[in-house]
Parts: C-alpha cells; structure tokens; sequence
C-alpha cells in the first residue's frame, strides 16, 4: 500500500462526532449532543441570500471576501467589542474553523507549544499537533474555569507561541472573567506570544457581556479573533465566519485560505451583512431560560455543577460515581437513550457534556431520565 502523510494518519476525527453517531446507533432519541442551535436562521438574512442568487453573484469573489463584507465586520466589531479594524485586517472564512486553521498554519513552526485552557475543544490538539507542534493544557477544573497566574507561570515557556482563548467555553459554558483576563494579558504582554481568541459563542452571553481580550488595544498586533456566524445567527450550515489580524499576517494567512476553499461562496456573503445587523438577543434569552432550568435540575439531582454564563452547554462533574465519562455516557445511552457527550473528548473525564440548544420538552425529558440513571448508579455503589 503506499504510504499517506504520517502526521494525517495521527490526527483523530472528531471524537464528538464518533460518539454522536454511536448513540444512533444503539437508538437514542433524546439528543443533547452537538452545539446545533434548533432555531432557523432568521428569515431577513436567508432572503438576502436568495436575492443574491437571483441577481447571479455566483462568479468567484476576491480571496478575502468582498470589502462590503469585511468593512462590515470593522463596523460590527467596534459598534459591539469596541474594537478598531480595517478591511485589510480581515479576512471572510469557511466558519471559524478555517479561521483557526489558518491562523494555526501561519504561525506554528515544528516545536512550538500553544497553550490552552482545559477543559477544550478537541481541534485544538489535533490540529496544532498535525502541524508540528505541542500543546500544553491548563486544568481550570481546579479553579472554577478560571486561570491563574501560577498556572500561567508554568504553563508558559521560552517556546510558547500562542495561547487559545474561547470565552464562553466550549464544553463548559464559563465566560473568562476579569481577573482572568488581567492574569493572561500580564503574563503575555512583554513576550512574543499571540493570542488567538476563539470568539464563536461571544455574542451568547447571559449576562452582563463585556468585550474579550481585545479590550487590550496595546497588544492588537498579536491579537487573532476568529468568529463563526453558526451559533450566535443560527447558520450552522453557511459555514461562514472571519479572522481578523495585522496585516502582515493576514498577507500570510490569506495563502492557506486561498488554496483550501479560493474564497466564501460569493451570495453568502450579503446575507453575513444582513446576519452583521441582526439583534439576536431574542434566541440568546431562551437559551437562558433553558439554562436555568437545567442548572437547577442538576443541582436538585446532587450534581457538583458550574452555572454556565454563556453558549448552550452545561458541564456537571460525574466523579463521585465512580466512572469513566466514557462508560457513563454509553450506559446513559444504551438504556435510557439520551445522548450526551463524555467529558474525555475535552480532556476532562470527571465530566460530561450537556447541549441545551434543543426545546424544553426534549431537555425535560433528558432530566428526567438522567435522574433515574443516577438513581440506579448511586444503588451500585
């Protein structure tokens, strides 16, 4: 047989995803596994994509994206963020992932490390590993999913190249608070490090939202935002999103985008202008309300639970059972069928992870059935 790439053969496929279609498999019909938003996406920004096509913008587009677009994106990010860009800094992707991705390529040399706060989303590794490099993980499962100077200290070193920020957090639903934010920005502001902020759940804050780690203006030059139009406007399937840095990484990011996708599909991108100028607190809100519901049933059912602060997951510790992640999940599965997503997927096998982006009855229903199965584990023990 001839041999592949070496570095592909090692990357895993997405172990939310594998675990997903296994609970299909053995016939689960409550699903609060995948970070789907169950809303449409609203009618204003489809019809502004039907218009596109009616209008025959289906040639190519430039690269980048077309400058409406991207100075559409300048406006937004300082009307919303207060934070100052240009056209030239920005480049329309294939949803956050690209972005990512990109951004990954351009940056990592064999070796370096990239540094990122546990629990994670599983790409990260994945792809800063193909790339060559190493990634090193802070466990904040110790300090609420907040990050410390102690363990900024140690976790940093002269090969760190970057450090990962996803607030709110992919699986936990914390949102980074100030201290947080101060402990990083001091730990980083004098040393070539870039900071990647992974801004897909940023507009889906409950409560008192206030702008990332790009409120520090004095670090812009090393600041990459990578946003994704799926979750906060409902448009999973646009695969449509933006990075932003300085131009001169842009200049070199723009040749990875370029020789993966060309460009964004061009009549998507007047519906991402439309999508720019959508209140989307309405969807924000029921999230909200599906969160308090939620927490509070957990807590009534004895789990030690984190109350999320924003996106649409929720993360209870599993720990006093006994279990792996794993064998809880596939046992929660098989005889309840309820499907949810082992904490070991984001490198934290205490937990598990809980979507709330389904309506109340299909979230009541898995409560119900999750308070029987603890039931049954607590008789184990």
């Amino acid at each position: 047989m001839i041999p592949y790439n070496q570095k592909i053969v090692k990357v895993q496929t997405s172990k939310i995803r594998q675990f997903n279609d296994y609970t299909k498999e053995v016939g689960a019909d409550v699903i609060l596994t995948l970070g789907e938003p169950d809303f449409y996406t609203p009618e204003e920004i489809t019809e502004a994509a039907i218009k596109a096509l009616h209008e025959h913008q289906t040639k190519y587009g430039p690269t980048p994206g077309f400058m409406e677009v991207r100075a559409k994106v300048c406006e937004y990010e300082k009307r919303v963020n207060n934070y100052f860009c240009t056209p030239d800094e920005v480049i329309i992707t294939h949803g956050s992932t690209e972005a990512l991705t990109s951004a990954l390529f351009t940056m990592i040399n064999e070796g370096d490390e990239v540094v990122v706060l546990n629990p994670t989303y599983p790409m990260y590794r994945q792809m800063v590993e193909f790339m060559g490099g190493n990634l090193v993980t802070i466990d904040t499962t110790v300090t609420n999913f907040q990050v410390t100077k102690e363990q900024l200290i140690n976790a940093i070193t002269p090969k760190t190249k970057a450090i990962i920020l996803t607030s709110p957090n992919n699986p936990t639903g914390s949102v980074l608070n100030d201290s947080s934010y101060e402990v990083i920005y001091q730990a980083i502001k004098d040393k070539p490090i870039y900071v990647i902020c992974d801004d897909v759940y940023n507009q889906i804050i409950f409560e008192n939202r206030k702008p990332g780690f790009v409120r520090y203006t004095d670090l812009k030059e090393r600041i990459i935002v990578c946003q994704s139009f799926s979750k906060s406007y409902a448009m999973p399937g646009w695969r449509c999103g933006y990075m932003i840095a300085n131009k001169e990484f842009v200049s070199h990011a723009v040749k990875i985008h370029q020789y993966m996708i060309v460009a964004l599909n061009t009549f998507i991108q007047p519906a991402m202008i439309k999508a720019l100028d959508y209140d989307s607190q309405d969807m924000v809100q029921s999230y909200k309300k599906r969160r308090d519901y939620i927490y509070e049933r957990l807590v009534q059912m004895g789990l030690e639970v984190e109350k999320p602060e924003g996106a649409f997951y929720i993360f209870p510790s599993i720990k006093k059972y006994n279990v792996s992640s794993f064998e809880f999940c596939k046992r929660f599965a098989q005889k309840y069928k309820v499907a949810i997503i082992p904490g070991d997927c984001f490198e934290a096998d205490d937990f598990i992870r809980i979507s709330y982006c389904v309506d109340f009855d299909t979230i009541k229903t898995a409560c119900d059935r999750l308070e029987l199965f603890l039931k049954e584990l607590e008789n184990e023990k």
